[in-house]
């Protein structure tokens, strides 16, 4: 027979084991108020049926004359330029079959966003254009060198004065930021990996799911897609660390908000229009303002029929 003591080591040192990977960081939500205090406008407040498709000027533009947040990808074209755009892939949004960080600035340039004479935006246009007056989410993409499109977008972010925190389904980007921009507040992208046959290898895809690279990187904040929620370990995160931000996404009708009220304090939406800013509060109460600075140092409608379908990862 085994040992109780032994027993008890076998039993509790896993469980220890997998609740430092789980452990988020604490102790700075209440740098993420302003991400709580107003709805986030997902790629912008888009309409991908009309001259404001997602991720562009002209959407970002909207959202800020609406007082919604914020939430854009960043990616690295070939050459080098940081370029505000979701999909790995051009076909969707351009009609190109060709991954975006293999091509050049130039050849971007001549490329429009679903016909509607929208280019693929800068990232330096879009700070330009929001310049501090809402919050920002700030998500880096792991296609392409997602080493150095970290490390470029963190210097961009340096000298921007307004709220932003970043995220990233990569847990790599997150480490990174702790090592070198430790202030800017950060947040772990996840989905149920199995459930949407992502490519990732069965145990890439786990670690993914359930959370447990959050040891290496300590994110801020979870970003989780509401239609997972139940997974277990996002379940045991909630239970065991309830104070930890929890952003929804993607928040498409008000039974989604109903249903993402119950498991997050952030909500990320598109297709439909939540109470603006400056109505009623999520919790009934008026919304804060939020103040021109940085969560980090600064080192840190109903939708149209016929409308492009935006791609359903965040």
């Amino acid at each position: 027979m085994i040992p109780l003591a032994a027993a008890f080591v076998l039993v509790l040192a896993p469980a220890a084991l997998f609740l430092w990977a789980l452990a988020p960081q604490s102790g700075r939500a209440a740098g993420m108020r302003p991400f709580e205090e107003r709805f986030v406008a997902h790629r912008g407040l888009f309409d991908n049926g009309s001259a404001a498709p997602e991720n562009s000027l002209p959407a970002f533009a909207a959202a800020v004359r609406a007082g919604y947040g914020i939430e854009l990808d960043v990616q690295r074209t070939a050459d080098g330029a940081l370029v505000v755009f979701h999909d790995e892939n051009l076909r969707r949004m351009c009609g190109v079959d060709a991954p975006l960080h293999r091509k050049t600035l130039v050849e971007l340039q001549a490329l429009r966003l679903l016909g509607s004479g929208e280019p693929i935006p800068l990232f330096s246009d879009v700070l330009a254009l929001v310049a501090g007056a809402v919050p920002m989410i700030v998500e880096i993409k792991g296609e392409g060198d997602w080493r150095r499109t970290t490390a470029e977008t963190a210097a961009a972010l340096d000298a921007y004065a307004g709220v932003y925190c970043v995220e990233s389904f990569e847990p790599g980007v997150l480490r990174w930021f702790r090592r070198h921009r430790p202030a800017v507040l950060r947040g772990q992208l996840s989905m149920d990996y199995f459930k949407h046959r992502r490519p990732e290898g069965r145990l890439r895809k786990w670690l993914l799911t359930d959370l447990l690279c959050n040891g290496l990187s300590r994110p801020d904040f979870i970003a989780y897609d509401l239609h997972d929620a139940d997974r277990f370990a996002y379940r045991v995160l909630r239970t065991l660390f309830p104070s930890v931000v929890r952003a929804a996404w993607t928040v498409r009708s008000e039974a989604d908000l109903a249903a993402a009220r119950r498991v997050a304090t952030c909500f990320i939406f598109d297709s439909f229009r939540p109470p603006a800013p400056s109505a009623e509060g999520r919790n009934g109460t008026a919304p804060k303002g939020i103040t021109r600075r940085p969560c980090g140092r600064r080192h840190g409608g109903r939708a149209k029929k016929g409308r492009a379908k935006s791609s359903r990862r965040a």
